[in-house]
């Protein structure tokens, strides 16, 4: 379990039998990289299917591709590639048989022109939808974003910042993130990340930002089928364990699926805290 005053877990037995315990509903992921050929996921269109039918396995049936933008893939990956190889994947998982559907999206690196770029169609939202945006932040240096977060919202443009128990600075300067909470952007945290899948630190963050509440998505920034692999019922479990399943319904299916239709994203204080489960 979660001790909930110094964050810190006192079970980390994942492979417990509530593990097991899935939901009827499919997950929704708002963050991989499954198309062939684009970035860093998959190499080729078979390993693309392989990916899906991983992600299928693991409950997963609906899933944003995201594949980088902008950054060190300037000039790469445009809208409308993006859309082209969507569509190209999803007949060939029809014709496979692979109960999977993929939407067009993006991980768009921070830039200032992102408002334009949107306007003038080369990146992409997720699910192509116009509402949500998957930001991602430079590794090698801490950008306080919170400027471009009232422009994008400004246009009706909501940030989603990604992989975010990443982001060592947003754990050490609680007021900074808030500022960007407040200014309506929300919160991605990898499934892998609470399985100690990058390490203990990144574990940590993650718990620390769920147990403060800020997180809205878990998704699994999956890449391929050795060491990045899509971890989302692994998560659903954990959660379900520590938080309950009301939270965790609410962060791998309940808001993910609001992202697809465009409606507002929930957060864990609307939940009735008495209802959640122990």
């Amino acid at each position: 379990m979660i001790d909930f005053v110094n964050g810190k877990i006192t079970n980390t037995d994942t492979d417990s039998s509530h593990r097991k315990e899935q939901t009827k509903e499919g997950f929704i992921d708002i963050h991989c990289h499954c198309l062939p050929g684009l970035d860093d996921g998959p190499a080729t269109l078979n390993e693309a299917l392989i990916l899906c039918q991983q992600m299928s396995n693991d409950g997963i049936t609906t899933a944003i591709a995201t594949p980088h933008q902008l950054g060190r893939f300037e000039g790469l990956n445009k809208a409308v590639h993006v859309r082209d190889a969507v569509k190209n994947l999803n007949k060939l998982l029809t014709d496979r048989d692979i109960p999977i559907n993929i939407l067009p999206g993006g991980e768009v690196r921070v830039d200032q022109g992102l408002c334009h770029l949107l306007e003038s169609d080369e990146i992409l939202t997720l699910a192509d939808g116009g509402r949500y945006l998957l930001l991602e932040l430079p590794n090698e240096i801490f950008i306080d974003i919170e400027p471009l977060i009232q422009e994008l919202a400004s246009i009706g443009i909501q940030s989603i910042i990604s992989h975010a128990e990443r982001i060592s600075q947003l754990i050490q300067q609680p007021k900074i993130l808030n500022r960007w909470l407040e200014h309506s952007a929300t919160l991605q945290i990898t499934a892998s990340s609470l399985t100690r899948g990058f390490g203990s630190e990144f574990q940590r963050n993650a718990l620390q930002l769920l147990c403060s509440g800020s997180v809205s998505f878990i998704a699994t920034d999956s890449h391929n089928t050795n060491y990045r692999k899509p971890k989302m019922r692994a998560a659903f479990g954990f959660i379900s364990k520590n938080l309950g399943q009301n939270i965790a319904h609410l962060l791998c299916i309940e808001n993910p699926s609001r992202v697809l239709d465009g409606r507002d994203i929930l957060t864990v204080s609307t939940l009735n805290r008495r209802e959640v489960d122990k």
